[in-house]
């Protein structure tokens, strides 16, 4: 650290589908300490995704502050960020008393809005009107981030951003009423609170070296993730490689195409256009898991097969709940490692399918999340798409984002907009020519198994 620079570090928290990751860092955005805390996550069925949300949106967030609050540490701010949407019923006390519904559980499901956006999907009302009759008694219906505020503060409470993915639930000023009542819920009291802009929600109460530190308002997973990828120019494509796979597009003006979706960057002047597919860690984890982690063998580029990944149907672009999972063009040769490659490739050729329906041809990939840690995937993604990937030096980017933004709410920063001051990159992969060629085959082969929907 410089000489005269705030000694002070901030800490970011991120709930994921499968674990919550935490990261400490200082002015200079090195990260300190990091940790995490993995969680259960329900899928028995495909109409089912679920957390113990007592277990992974309060008990794991508090795990997760203890694993990075060393001692000595002089703690600023904390600040949350999860995956939208999310709800669960609470207690009194803030602690969760029913599962933590996620993005596309069919409790939330509404087929007629299954192309939009989680802004605009209207899932979470969906979510509201299940807990509200399945739990009528519960003290408040609140998302991740409010949860993990009342586990860290003893007070419920989101940000505005994560607010506006619950419309129409929020007006852009507070709960309508009209609309929690339409789903049964009468009081929006149970709701939670909301606080705007930096605002602090409070501070720590837990003892121990973060006890007292701001927590602000908390954030939306993806939204950390683009203040600190780096991914700001026309050109870049920020592909986040978690349990769900998101990637974004970076265009100068506001295009909308069939299938996908377009959302404002963080960055100005620039627009984002793509969105979430279920071909993530999701779907590779349970690949390794049939495969029993295939050994690592010398594979022929032309002899793979071709995976469709919607194992619990698809989101962008195709929005259809009711695909499932298929793999084509197993021949006898073929052994676990080659369904493992087609399995990576699969993730790949989904970005390239929402490249292509905007007729978009980027000059990178910035990778971000977990999966940029497995050499083997990133390496399928670039052959897939040809396309070159610059990988994040920290791969936690929403706990890294969350981090930063509890800089300004400690005071540390005048606002988010220098957030990107902290992207940095650990290296570059470049498509492997006899692999790409390989893979513009396969891809072919991938759209016309979509059939009409490709």
């Amino acid at each position: 650290m410089a000489e005269n620079e705030p000694s002070a570090v901030t800490i970011g928290i991120d709930i994921g589908t499968t674990s919550v990751k935490a990261v400490a860092v200082d002015a200079a955005g090195h990260v300190v300490a990091r940790a995490r805390v993995p969680h259960e996550l329900f899928s028995s069925n495909a109409g089912e995704l679920a957390h113990d949300a007592a277990a992974a949106w309060f008990e794991g967030v508090r795990a997760a502050l203890a694993e990075v609050a060393l001692p000595g540490l002089e703690i600023a701010a904390v600040n949350v960020a999860a995956m939208v949407p999310s709800l669960c019923a609470v207690d009194e006390a803030g602690r969760p008393v029913s599962p933590g519904l996620l993005y596309g559980d069919a409790r939330g499901a509404d087929p007629s809005a299954e192309a939009a956006d989680p802004s605009s999907s209207g899932e979470l009302v969906r979510f509201l009107g299940w807990l509200v009759e399945h739990h009528p008694d519960a003290a408040g219906y609140w998302p991740a981030q409010a949860v993990a505020n009342a586990a860290l503060t003893g007070i419920g409470a989101i940000d505005t951003v994560t607010a506006m993915t619950t419309l129409p639930l929020f007006d852009f000023t507070s709960w309508d009423a009209e609309v929690a009542a339409g789903v049964g819920l009468t009081d929006t009291a149970r709701l939670p609170r909301i606080v705007s802009g930096s605002e602090a929600v409070g501070t720590v109460i837990i003892p121990g070296p973060a006890q007292g530190a701001l927590v602000g308002g908390g954030t939306i997973d993806a939204f950390g993730e683009q203040l600190v990828a780096g991914a700001d120019d026309t050109g870049d494509v920020l592909v986040i490689v978690g349990a769900t796979l998101i990637s974004w597009a970076v265009v100068d003006e506001w295009l909308e195409f069939e299938g996908l979706w377009t959302v404002p960057h963080t960055a100005p002047g620039k627009t984002l256009v793509g969105g979430a597919s279920n071909a993530g860690g999701l779907f590779i984890n349970w690949v390794r898991r049939l495969l029993a982690e295939p050994s690592e063998v010398s594979l022929d580029p032309e002899r793979v097969p071709v995976w469709l990944p919607h194992l619990r149907g698809e989101r962008v672009p195709l929005h259809d709940p009711t695909r499932r999972a298929s793999l084509h063009g197993l021949d006898i040769g073929m052994g676990p490692a080659e369904a493992m490659r087609a399995a990576y490739e699969a993730s790949g050729f989904s970005i390239r399918h929402q490249l292509d329906i905007a007729g978009l041809t980027p000059s990178r990939l910035v990778l971000s999340g977990g999966g940029t840690q497995d050499p083997r995937w990133v390496a399928a993604v670039v052959d897939a798409t040809g396309i070159p990937a610059d990988l994040v030096a920290v791969p936690e980017g929403g706990a890294l984002g969350a981090a930063y933004l509890a800089r300004v709410t400690a005071g540390l920063e005048a606002s988010a907009s220098d957030a990107g001051r902290w992207a940095a990159t650990r290296g570059r992969v470049e498509p492997d020519p006899a692999w790409q060629a390989a893979c513009d085959g396969r891809y072919a082969v991938y759209r016309s198994l979509l059939g009409d929907h490709g």
